[in-house]
């Protein structure tokens, strides 16, 4: 096991010390896979990227991932030189040449590609796009699944889209380190991120649900990375009649909430113990974050079997 705690611990396999990593339709084993000092996405952060599961053979949404990805990288004019078609081809070579079968969590890198010099200028760039995939046995830990993770309010914010437009899955991500150090030194798992007009937003790396008086509530999804986890979880609420609300709401109302929790491609449906000192219920009788896990398990099971 890894030792912080989050919702991105994970079980070790040492089979993935024999992974070939791709990087522009060529395999590497994973010690000597790297790339130029003069990439955009090592210079300048300069890219977008998202992360999926390929379960029981399968990759798991791939249609709104790849949607994300060349919609992020359109906002940033980045032509990514392949169709989605061809992206998905690599990212099948990708688990057929390591023989993945399920359990796989795979990280899909675009950058803008070579630059003639360290400069931000898009211009300067003198290669076509980098692509990396990035395939590893990868399994959430059973013991975060259950007994979940500790909020704490951080002071790092999301900011304006004429600052940073935090809906796109860039590669630049400091402001979510940035948030991820403070939410540490508080001694929490993952930081709690408010908006710029004070509204709770999102954490630093999953997205925040609040259950309160049997309704799950969420932000309105202006500030944050555009969840297809997130997503899934609203779907399902609307489906099953839970009811579901996207909308402004304040710290001092999540401290009122009896249950919470965060969600993500690697960790799914993840409960949240604790915020900023506020105990919680987690998966306890008639929880609600129990049976949305439920819901959204036998969703993947769904999906990874059409």
């Amino acid at each position: 096991m890894v030792d912080n705690r989050g919702t991105h611990d994970y079980v070790d396999d040492l089979r993935n010390l024999e992974i070939l990593v791709c990087i522009n339709g060529k395999f590497y084993p994973r010690q000597d896979a790297s790339i130029s000092v003069f990439d955009s996405g090592y210079l300048l952060g300069d890219g977008v990227w998202e992360g999926i599961r390929f379960h029981n053979g399968k990759f798991l949404f791939l249609g709104p991932h790849l949607e994300r990805l060349f919609w992020g990288a359109s906002q940033i004019d980045m032509d990514i030189g392949k169709t989605i078609e061809e992206i998905t081809e690599i990212l099948h070579d990708t688990v057929k040449r390591n023989k993945m079968e399920t359990g796989v969590h795979v990280r899909l890198i675009v950058s803008r590609g070579i630059k003639s010099t360290p400069y931000q200028d898009p211009s300067f760039t003198v290669s076509e796009p980098t692509i990396v995939v990035i395939p590893e046995y990868k399994q959430p830990s059973p013991d975060t699944q259950k007994n979940g993770i500790k909020l704490v309010s951080v002071d790092i914010i999301r900011g304006s889209s004429k600052v940073q437009d935090h809906r796109i899955n860039s590669l630049s991500k400091f402001n979510c380190i940035q948030a991820c150090i403070d939410a540490h030194r508080k001694g929490g798992d993952e930081g709690l991120m408010l908006d710029p007009h004070g509204y709770v937003s999102t954490c630093n790396s999953t997205h925040f649900f609040m259950v309160k008086d049997n309704s799950v509530l969420t932000s309105t999804g202006d500030f944050c990375l555009h969840g297809v986890t997130r997503q899934n979880i609203i779907d399902i609420c609307k489906t099953n009649s839970i009811p579901i609300y996207e909308k402004n709401f304040t710290l001092s109302d999540v401290y009122e909430c009896e249950e919470a929790f965060v969600t993500g491609t690697f960790g799914g449906v993840v409960p949240v113990y604790e915020i900023d000192g506020h105990e919680l219920r987690v998966l306890g009788d008639n929880s609600i974050v129990a049976l949305l896990q439920t819901y959204y398990n036998e969703l993947v099971e769904l999906e990874s079997s059409n």
